[in-house]
């Protein structure tokens, strides 16, 4: 479905679209802060539009789209590791002449073929240029996967991360650290992650403490929205209103804002 999805992407003009209709969704569901993440190489791949162009055309229509409805974005960059590290540099060196318009880099793709120990450069630059970090692992790999991308690549946040319920050291880590887990309900059980919701270790993640949050993973390909994922996959997954409410209050806590925007953002919730 992947694949799919981008071959609607058949212009800069299309990609630029998509970036605006997604802030329209997040207004839709009642969001007033996302963070979106997209993958320069790989928008561009199906129609081989220029990768710059496409960073570019996704800022536009993020900032038109947050102008016109009113809901704050940030952006996150991902390289696409399945395309390997030359194809990783295109996207990393694309995102970087946009870097103040970029909060974070993450690494998404074939976590067992392309390790994360391959793209060591990749965010030492990332870091340099100011950006926050988080790293899709844990999720096809096990444990040591989430260990090396927070050692090496300096993950503040680890996207899935479902086998780090299997290494009683890292929930612990993870916990005392404050190291923000990504958990994508759904997302993990389309992929065959996790057997079932009951199954998911979000609410093993919650009772241990650590700061996991709810999140879509992409819902053009999960067909599901984040209300969704509170409303039927979070109580499917065995969590209770206090534990909903206290994977909410998580993703705040581990978005990639200052601590000033933090509670800016609490009072406009507050308000509103």
């Amino acid at each position: 479905k992947l694949d799919w999805g981008v071959k609607v992407l058949a212009s800069l003009d299309a990609c630029r679209r998509v970036a605006f209709e997604n802030i329209e969704d997040a207004a839709r569901n009642g969001l007033h802060y996302v963070e979106l993440r997209f993958s320069p190489g790989y928008m561009a791949m199906a129609h081989q539009l220029p990768i710059a162009g496409v960073v570019e055309a996704v800022i536009d229509g993020v900032r038109d789209g947050c102008n016109t409805f009113g809901v704050e974005a940030r952006l996150i960059g991902i390289m696409s590791r399945t395309f390997g590290e030359a194809a990783c540099l295109q996207e990393l060196d694309a995102l970087l002449a946009h870097r103040e318009n970029i909060t974070a880099l993450d690494l998404a793709g074939d976590e067992l073929g392309f390790p994360g120990s391959l793209f060591l450069s990749h965010f030492n630059r990332a870091r340099d240029a100011g950006w926050h970090i988080t790293v899709h692992a844990g999720e096809a790999a096990g444990p040591e996967s989430i260990w090396q991308a927070i050692r090496e690549l300096g993950a503040e946040r680890i996207g899935h991360g479902v086998k780090a319920v299997e290494d009683r050291a890292l929930m612990d880590f993870l916990a005392q650290q404050r190291i923000g887990i990504e958990s994508c309900l759904t997302s993990n059980i389309q992929t065959s992650t996790v057997a079932s919701l009951a199954d998911h270790p979000l609410k093993t993640f919650l009772e241990h403490g650590v700061l996991a949050s709810l999140n879509t993973d992409d819902p053009a390909v999960q067909g599901v929205d984040i209300i969704h994922e509170y409303h039927v996959a979070a109580p499917a997954a065995g969590l209770s209103r206090e534990q909903i409410r206290q994977a909410q209050i998580n993703g705040l806590e581990i978005a990639f804002l200052s601590d000033s925007e933090k509670r800016a953002l609490r009072e406009k919730v507050a308000e509103a």
